[in-house]
């Protein structure tokens, strides 16, 4: 076993909070929760640094948590606030002097080839571009430098969308259904993070009462709650959750133990 540190880098909707040109009292809200960069985490352990999706935020994030290495990325899916700060892994590639191993699936891989196209070009560039070394992933297990992760596939809508599992931890992002045999993947978690838009049903994203459902089907140790929009006040929303279930938050730190090989 071996200790794994998760930050969360975002724990906002597709537009981030505040949301521009809004004037609600979350978008308002002095309450440092209340503000909410994309949906990332970082995963730490044994000198590694590991981040499950880069949004249009990655910068940011990178420079708040004073981010200094990077060893892979893990795409959950191609949606713009989950791939756009791609660019981003150059000043790691300038430091680390070499690619950057990304694992996502074959659709991502190839959303990604369109949108940054000049990182694939092969002629030469009078510009610098990101280094990757792109490796595919279906629903099996596939290890990154030690520790297995275990793909979850969900339903987001109609596009097609993973979360992952790494030892007594899972990430599920953008969901707006769990299939039943994925959920059998996610029995007897410490720590389960689940997407929760808004109290209202969404058509592609879960709601507070879907990810609810899912809790007591579950029954994780702790819960936390992510890919939050402005309709949830982070004091008011968390304190109506029940025990073991909270929202997340930028910044949110949690250790726990995962196997390594």
């Amino acid at each position: 076993m071996v200790e794994l540190t998760l930050t969360v880098l975002g724990s906002g909707t597709s537009v981030g909070v505040p949301t521009i040109g809004c004037d609600c009292k979350v978008c308002t809200s002095t309450d440092a929760h209340d503000r909410r960069l994309r949906p990332s985490i970082m995963l730490q352990y044994e000198g590694r640094t590991v981040v499950i999706d880069t949004g249009p935020d990655f910068r940011q994030q990178c420079i708040r948590s004073n981010i200094r290495r990077l060893d892979a990325v893990l795409y959950t899916h191609a949606h713009a606030d989950h791939i756009l700060g791609l660019d981003d892994l150059r000043p790691f590639n300038f430091h680390q002097q070499q690619a950057i191993p990304i694992f996502l699936t074959q659709h991502t891989l190839d959303v990604i080839r369109r949108v940054f196209a000049y990182i694939f070009h092969e002629g030469e560039s009078e510009s610098s571009r990101p280094r990757i070394a792109p490796v595919i992933f279906d629903d099996e297990p596939f290890s990154v430098w030690g520790v297995e992760y275990l793909p979850i596939p969900v339903k987001h809508g109609n596009g097609p969308c993973h979360g992952f599992r790494f030892g007594p931890v899972a990430y599920l992002t953008d969901h707006s259904e769990i299939p039943e045999e994925s959920l059998a993947k996610l029995e007897g978690l410490e720590i389960l993070f689940l997407d929760a838009l808004r109290y209202k049903p969404h058509p592609t994203h879960s709601s507070i009462d879907q990810s609810l459902k899912t809790v007591a089907r579950l029954k994780p140790k702790q819960t936390y709650f992510t890919h939050i929009s402005h309709d949830l006040l982070h004091a008011r929303a968390d304190s109506l959750l029940p025990e073991g279930v909270h929202l997340a938050y930028d910044g949110l730190e949690l250790r726990t133990e995962v196997p390594y090989v």
